[in-house]
C-alpha cells in the first residue's frame, strides 16, 4: 500500500512528460528517426560510400541510374549517391554548428537583455533591430571578400545572423521568469545576477529554446544551399546539397536525376526537422493538457 502511495505521489518530470507526448506523435517521431539516421549515416560516410569522393570515369559520363550506380553519375562519371552522402556530411554539418553559434550568441544575448533590463536591455535590443535592417547578401558577399571563401566563415557569417531571432524569444522568456519566487530567492541568497542567469534562468528557457533550435537546423540548411546555389557558399572541391541541386538546375534538361536526387535528400531533411521541430513545441507547452 505504501508503495503504491509513494508511486502515485512520485510524479513526473517536465521531460518524461514531454518524452510521453513526443512518442504519440507519429510524424515527430518519423523526424526524429530520419534525422538520427541523416546523422549516422553522415558519420559513417567514409566507410559505407560505394565509390571514392572524387573518382571520376569520363568514359561514363552522366548516365541515368543503373545496378552500378543506383542514383546514375553526373557528368564527370561520378557516382551521385556517394556525392549525395558526402554533400550531407557538409549541409548537416553547416546546418548544426551554424545554429550552435546562433544559440550560443542569441541564448546569452537574450538572457542578459532581459534580466538586466532599463538601459542595458534597450541599447542591446536596439543593437538587434540595426542588424535585422542589414542585407544579409551584403554581409555575406562583404566576408567573402575580405575573408576569402572557405567552410568554417561561412558558418560564423549564417549564424552570426541566425541568432538573432535566438535572443528575442530567449529575451521574451526571460522576462516572465525574472520576477517568479525561485528567482527573488536566488537573490536573497546573495547570488550574482551572472550566476542567476546561468544557473535558474536560462535552464528555465530550455523548452521554447530547443524548439527553436529544431527549426532553425533547415532554415540554416535552406540559406546555405541558396548560397551555393548563387556561387556564395561550399566549392569544389566540396560538395553540399545545395550546391549539387546547383549543379543539377543547371543540366536539368538533360540529366533530370542530378537534380531530382539532391532535390529530393534535401526535402526530406527539411520535413523530418520541421515534423520533430512541431512536435517538441507541442510536448514541451506547459499549457497543453497531460493526457
Amino acid at each position: 500500500m505504501s508503495t503504491a502511495l509513494a508511486t502515485a505521489e512520485k510524479g513526473s518530470s517536465l521531460w518524461a512528460d514531454a518524452w510521453i507526448k513526443l512518442s504519440r506523435n507519429h510524424l515527430a517521431l518519423f523526424g526524429l528517426a530520419v534525422v538520427l539516421t541523416l546523422c549516422l549515416v553522415s558519420l559513417l560516410t567514409p566507410w559505407i560510400a560505394p565509390y571514392g569522393y572524387e573518382q571520376q570515369n569520363l568514359m561514363l559520363g552522366a548516365s541515368p541510374p543503373s545496378a552500378e550506380h543506383w542514383l546514375g553519375t553526373d557528368v564527370f562519371g561520378r557516382d551521385m549517391l556517394t556525392r549525395i552522402m558526402y554533400g550531407g556530411r557538409v549541409s548537416l554539418l553547416v546546418g548544426f554548428i551554424a545554429t550552435a553559434v546562433a544559440l550560443l550568441i542569441g541564448v546569452l544575448w537574450g538572457a542578459v537583455a532581459g534580466f538586466v533590463g532599463g538601459r542595458v536591455d534597450t541599447v542591446m535590443m536596439r543593437m538587434v533591430d540595426i542588424l535585422y535592417a542589414l542585407p544579409f547578401m551584403i554581409f555575406i558577399v562583404l566576408l567573402m571578400v575580405v575573408f576569402g571563401r572557405n567552410i568554417f566563415l561561412l558558418f560564423f557569417a549564417i549564424g552570426a545572423v541566425e541568432w538573432l531571432t535566438m535572443a528575442r524569444i530567449v529575451r521574451g522568456q526571460v522576462m516572465s521568469l525574472r520576477r517568479q519566487e525561485f528567482v527573488e530567492a536566488a537573490h536573497s541568497l546573495g547570488l550574482s545576477q551572472w550566476a542567476i542567469i546561468r544557473r535558474h534562468i536560462i535552464p528555465n528557457t530550455l523548452g521554447p529554446v530547443i524548439v527553436y533550435t529544431t527549426l532553425t537546423i533547415p532554415s540554416v540548411m535552406l540559406l546555405e544551399a541558396f548560397l551555393s546555389f548563387l556561387g556564395l557558399g561550399i566549392q569544389p572541391p566540396q560538395s553540399s546539397w545545395g550546391l549539387l541541386i546547383n549543379y543539377g538546375v543547371e543540366t536539368m534538361e538533360e540529366y533530370p536525376w542530378l537534380l531530382i536526387f539532391p532535390g529530393i535528400a534535401l526535402s526530406l531533411t527539411l520535413f523530418a526537422l520541421n515534423f520533430l521541430g512541431d512536435g517538441l513545441r507541442d510536448a514541451l507547452d506547459p499549457r497543453a493538457s497531460k493526457d
